[in-house]
């Protein structure tokens, strides 16, 4: 349901990301400061997020090589202006 959610043109990013933050976020941290992480816990909540917002987000059109791409990390964090869940 969330994939078809997130995959929909007609609702806006702003949208997409408000609820993300509110439902996602709020599920997967839930008793988190019970929890010991390790690297490789982290390393894929992070992947997760990323992926979510590529999701989101969508591709962007790079007019110099006049193709589409995907976000990297660095411009995902720059648009949503957030830090990492962990």
């Amino acid at each position: 349901m969330l994939q078809t959610f997130f995959r929909n043109k007609n609702i806006s990013k702003k949208l997409k990301l408000r609820l993300k933050n509110i439902i996602i976020d709020k599920t997967l941290t839930y008793a988190s400061e019970t929890w010991i992480l390790t690297k490789r816990d982290s390393k894929q909540i992070n992947n997760f997020e990323r992926k979510l917002y590529r999701r989101i987000l969508g591709p962007v059109y790079d007019n110099e090589k006049e193709n589409w791409r995907i976000l990297t990390n660095k411009e995902i964090y720059a648009i949503v202006k957030k830090p990492t869940i962990t």
